[in-house]
């Protein structure tokens, strides 16, 4: 293989990209741009939930309890309301996603040292916020039986277990931390794919695709030289994608450099593969843009473990996440930047991702070197 005939290739294919300021800011702009949306609309966060009280009891002890809710910032105040308002139109208005009713004799009962009955109706239709809110709610009523207790006794209550949480990586808790690895692993996976895909279909289309084959250059030779301009676009976005994380949303590369740079270049050098393997395949654009999008970002998506948790999968779909290599590079980024591993601990994940370019390169190069590709 020449390095002067690859670099040749190279320098043609940079120049046209340059050529094309529309393409150009879909590899660069896009990226940065797609975190930043992703980035700000994907949020698991739980906080500030409205929440409609219907107090009819009305002492102090039940105002406490309010409080202690509102005061806990997983809920706001959105309304109080009667004994004879529809709870169940509060929450399909939309006014409240949780009610706190409580009973009449509230108070009554606490000073007789009686179990006293509250009840949160929560808004179902979003399960995962719907299991949160109880959970945070179980945790608030704990704290006000603590505080209960000691008001009764007279004295502070010592807990038979002293519970100690320390949370390691995210002390904050902030779904951003998490979601963004993920991020990087899926816009990466969907620009690379897509650009090495319309480069290709773009010279069959004009017809210069079979010229480049006449000529002395060997099909490795034009392989790497329509790669290794994309590889650069690449690495740049991954630039601009980790400072915009930093700046965006506060997410701070912990581990060394040199392992997220080989670990991505890895992934890329993949992802770039499965993009001419698309264009092996595709005869126009359209058709590789569509396919490009479908193969690249649903499992990227959904069976990656970047949004949704692969353990709680159906068993057929846990054995499809094996074949998918943004699985393998979000467990890398997620230890690299945010718990400032080294590639030691991952590389099983490694060898995967190597193992993919290896077998993705291969077929795309089989498939691109046949007369009739």
């Amino acid at each position: 293989m020449s390095p002067r005939k690859v670099w040749a290739i190279a320098t043609k294919e940079l120049r046209q990209a340059s050529r094309d300021p529309l393409s150009l800011m879909m590899l660069l702009g896009v990226p940065t741009m797609m975190l930043v949306l992703y980035g700000y609309a994907i949020n698991f966060d739980v906080r500030h939930v409205p929440l409609a009280v219907r107090d009819l009891d009305q002492s102090r002890k039940s105002r406490d309890l309010v409080a202690a809710f509102v005061n806990s910032t997983y809920f706001d105040l959105a309304s109080s309301v009667g004994a004879d308002a529809d709870l169940d139109e509060l929450t399909q208005r939309r006014t409240a996603k949780a009610v706190l009713a409580i009973p009449e004799d509230f108070s009554r009962r606490l000073a007789e040292r009686r179990r006293a009955t509250v009840q949160l109706l929560v808004d179902g239709a979003d399960a995962n916020t719907a299991t949160t809110l109880m959970g945070y709610a179980s945790s608030i009523v704990s704290e006000a039986n603590v505080d209960l207790r000691a008001e009764v006794e007279g004295r502070p209550v010592e807990p038979t277990v002293s519970y100690e949480p320390r949370v390691f990586y995210n002390p904050e808790l902030r779904s951003t931390q998490f979601l963004v690895p993920g991020l990087i692993g899926f816009i990466l996976m969907l620009t690379a794919v897509l650009s090495t895909a319309l480069a290709v279909v773009r010279e069959k289309e004009r017809g210069t695709m079979e010229q480049l084959r006449v000529t002395s250059l060997k099909p490795g030779e034009l392989i790497a030289g329509k790669m290794l301009p994309y590889l650069l676009i690449s690495l740049i976005a991954t630039v601009l994608i980790v400072v915009a994380a930093r700046i965006l949303f506060g997410v701070a590369v912990r581990g060394p450099y040199l392992s997220l740079f080989v670990a991505t270049f890895i992934y890329l050098i993949g992802a770039l593969g499965f993009g001419l393997l698309v264009s092996s395949v595709a005869e126009t654009q359209a058709v590789a843009f569509q396919v490009g999008m479908v193969a690249s970002m649903l499992p990227a998506i959904f069976l990656s473990g970047f949004i949704f948790p692969i353990r709680s999968m159906p068993i057929v779909l846990q054995a499809i996440t094996y074949a998918v290599p943004a699985r393998y590079f979000n467990v890398i980024l997620r230890g690299v930047i945010l718990k400032g591993a080294s590639l030691l601990p991952y590389w099983q994940d490694v060898a995967f991702l190597v193992l993919y370019a290896i077998v993705v390169m291969g077929i795309a190069y089989s498939r691109l070197t046949r007369p009739e590709a």
